[in-house]
């Protein structure tokens, strides 16, 4: 199953990086009327119109391949069986609390009490 994975895992790259590349080939709306008033080249690689027929059509295919990919990673990665000790899978109460405390304190289960505040007003918001 591991290897399912990484094939679809390689093949929603493969198409991603089609379609960023297909995307940037293609002109925009208004780049033909640009091309009619002179500032760029009406000439392209496909024709004037096949252009955008063929690399639409095979931006659409590859579109609907990398949406097929990743809702093949989604369902993969649902049905996987969780045992890989997560520590959002565990409950809190076998979680160790991490604590600033004494490592002695923290083993004995001690509650260590929080340092007292200076009657000098230290540690208090001021005031006007």
């Amino acid at each position: 199953m591991n290897v399912l994975v990484n094939v679809v895992l390689g093949v929603q790259m493969l198409t991603a990086l089609g379609m960023i590349g297909l995307i940037l080939v293609q002109h925009g709306k208004g780049a033909d009327m640009g091309a009619a008033f002179g500032s760029g080249s009406s000439g392209s690689l496909f024709g004037a119109s096949g252009s955008a027929n063929f690399l639409s059509r095979t931006t659409g295919i590859l579109a609907t391949v990398f949406f097929v990919a990743t809702l093949a990673l989604a369902y993969f990665g649902n049905a996987r069986p969780s045992s890989s000790g997560s520590v959002l899978e565990t409950p809190a109460a076998a979680v160790p609390a991490a604590s600033t405390q004494a490592p002695a304190a923290a083993a004995s289960g001690a509650v260590v009490p929080a340092p007292a505040v200076a009657a000098s007003g230290a540690g208090q918001i001021p005031t006007k």
